[in-house]
């Protein structure tokens, strides 16, 4: 998929880009698997705010994406690529030979028409989902299971890989993305290919209000703020902060380390990202 430019006939227009979408088929969504999906705006169960900067933007229905790819030893027809607005990645309707209608995650070379399967006897081919013990090793996968049955829950992203590095005993060793090594159960499932749509990383946003349109609402800097919202704020004049970098309500940021160590998660990770 290829990036659009614009002339220049607004200020806006001088720095936005777009994709082109030329592999995307069909603008109507499935109805039967679509719904509703309420914004929460970055607020919590208690209606308070748990995560800022977040709120607005255009109304979207969910598609309901099959991670899972439990239809084993079933064939199913490539009919659609689409545009989803709750992803970065296309993508894809699959007409299985049951009747049945599923999305999945649309691979990067995917065609209408091309023949999908899942399942431990499924062959080695673009967008067919195994159990990691029967992928050769050197082979791109995404939508990778952590647990079994659960359905996948990394490498999902626009343009995103894994590669299987290594089989030893239970386990697959697979690179991820952010160059993570780290050990999955050989018996989940992950699916053949890179995800599409490589392209969207590339684009420019190019004005404010596209990203109104996305749910993002605007940053301040602490350092231009009163010193009862911020830490950082006050001052005669231009400040740079005065202090150490912190949050609004005084924890260190840039390099303080938050997270909790989780034995169970760790203990799999066979070299860290950083």
């Amino acid at each position: 998929m290829g990036i659009k430019t614009y002339r220049p006939r607004t200020p806006s227009l001088r720095y936005k880009s777009t994709l082109t979408f030329e592999e995307i088929t069909t603008k109507k969504a499935e109805k039967s698997l679509t719904k509703g999906k309420m914004q929460k705006a970055g607020r919590g169960g208690n209606g308070h705010i748990s995560v800022r900067r977040r709120g607005g933007g255009h109304k979207r229905k969910y598609r309901t994406i099959d991670f899972k790819r439990d239809k084993y030893g079933i064939p199913g027809k490539v009919t659609t690529v689409e545009y989803d607005p709750n992803r970065t990645s296309n993508i894809a309707l699959i007409h299985y030979a049951d009747g049945e209608k599923r999305y999945i995650i649309a691979p990067k070379g995917l065609r209408i028409g091309q023949e999908i399967m899942s399942g431990e006897k499924a062959p080695f081919e673009l967008g067919n989902a195994l159990p990691m013990e029967k992928i050769p090793l050197g082979l791109n996968v995404h939508n990778v299971e952590l647990q079994l049955g659960r359905g996948g829950q990394l490498v999902r992203s626009a343009g995103t890989r894994a590669t299987v590095v290594a089989k030893e005993g239970d386990y697959v060793t697979l690179k991820l993305p952010s160059g993570e090594m780290r050990m999955v159960f050989k018996k989940c499932y992950a699916t053949i290919g890179d995800v599409g749509n490589e392209d969207n990383m590339n684009i420019s946003i190019g004005k404010a209000g596209r990203s109104r349109w996305l749910g993002r609402r605007p940053k301040v800097r602490g350092v231009v703020m009163n010193p009862h919202d911020h830490p950082h704020g006050g001052g005669e004049g231009k400040t740079s902060g005065g202090r150490h970098p912190v949050t609004p309500w005084g924890k260190p940021t840039k390099g303080y380390k938050t997270r909790k160590k989780k034995k169970s998660s760790s203990k799999f990770i066979v070299k860290k990202r950083k």
